[in-house]
């Protein structure tokens, strides 16, 4: 490891925390509990977020067969996740450390003072030495309403607090070039900045007992780097995974980091969900965009507008063929952005400090 670690997101896929049988895992997390308290005697400030709250209660509640699938997580996640977080805080009270919850939904991310109150809120806990741990309210959040996963989230997490770290713990080692229960099959340990093609080796099989796959832990990583984080896609069931990590010895995938991006960057790298309108632009302008250098988006080179944004919301940007090509904060809002489609001289529609492309999470 060529940095020193200060700030590290940790998360924890459900496959991590639960047995074979679905039930909880409890010796795994004790032991990652063990591992982070290490890293916090290092002086590395750990912000964890973990799935598994359903494998608590799974065993625990009997359900009529007429009972809808939605209710039945919804009640499994809602009970599970008492006995998930209580565990954590006995676990982590033996280590003597104190931990706070946040359940959120992408909902509480829709305008940056919601994310910025967000930010702030886990700011102060680590400035109090707390230990923040995550999850996304599976109570309420449902379908369209829900993160990808945890993964999604937990990139989005480190983005907001600036953490110089990400490590997405699964049950395997990381990507490989072939299915990784083959023995000819050979780990991929780096992912340069400029690495494409890796989709190829990526299963579209979700896991066991999370929703997220190996597809979207490759998407969020690439993401997560090209805002300036360091990211690790490793195997929680390794014993020494988190200490590893620290002496440099994790076997995993590594995702070389860009240049750190300014935070309002990466808040609209993880806003996908939260657009309010869409800018379509000419060729020309699609060049522009997908040049080594990126500027700002003018209206000279857009050709259309749609929906009904104001100004500071989030809009897609899409090519005449319908390509999504990125986000952006828009500067003004539609009425006067329909006014200056195609006009030289004018102010930015979306400013480069403010404009996300797909570009760069292409896999």
């Amino acid at each position: 490891m060529d940095y020193q670690p200060q700030l590290v997101v940790v998360k924890v896929g459900s496959n991590v925390l639960t047995q074979e049988d679905g039930s909880p895992d409890r010796q795994r997390m004790a032991s990652l509990v063990k591992q982070i308290d290490f890293l916090k005697k290092q002086g590395i400030q750990v912000v964890l977020v973990s799935s598994g709250a359903v494998a608590f209660a799974r065993n625990n509640i009997k359900f009529e067969d007429k009972t809808e699938s939605v209710v039945r997580k919804q009640i499994l996640a809602s009970v599970g996740q008492i006995d998930i977080v209580q565990s954590y805080k006995e676990l982590f009270q033996r280590e003597g450390h104190q931990i706070a919850q946040i359940v959120v939904t992408p909902q509480d991310f829709l305008s940056r003072r919601h994310y910025l109150n967000i930010k702030e809120c886990l700011l102060g806990l680590l400035n109090h030495d707390i230990i923040p741990i995550i999850n996304e309210n599976d109570a309420v959040a449902v379908t369209e309403l829900m993160f990808t996963d945890n993964d999604e989230l937990a990139s989005m997490t480190a983005a907001m607090i600036d953490a110089d770290t990400l490590i997405l713990l699964t049950n395997v080692d990381g990507i490989y070039k072939g299915h990784p229960s083959d023995p000819d099959s050979k780990l991929i340990e780096r992912v340069g900045r400029r690495t494409a093609g890796m989709s190829r080796y990526i299963a579209s099989s979700k896991s066991t007992y999370g929703r997220g796959g190996m597809g979207s832990k490759m998407k969020m990583a690439k993401k997560a780097a090209y805002l300036g984080i360091h990211v690790y896609i490793a195997n929680g069931n390794r014993d020494k995974v988190l200490l590893d990590f620290y002496n440099g010895q994790l076997k995993a995938t590594y995702f070389e980091p860009e240049s750190s991006k300014p935070n309002p960057k990466k808040w609209v790298a993880h806003s996908d969900n939260y657009t309010k309108g869409e800018v379509i632009v000419n060729e020309g302008a699609k060049e522009a965009l997908h040049a080594e250098d990126a500027a700002s988006l003018l209206p000279v080179g857009i050709v259309g507008i749609s929906g009904n944004f104001s100004k500071g919301d989030i809009v897609r940007i899409k090519d005449e063929s319908g390509e999504k090509l990125g986000l952006g904060k828009a500067e003004y809002g539609s009425k006067k952005a329909t006014m200056t489609i195609g006009l030289s001289n004018q102010k930015p529609i979306i400013h480069y400090d403010y404009l996300y492309l797909f570009k760069y999470h292409t896999l």
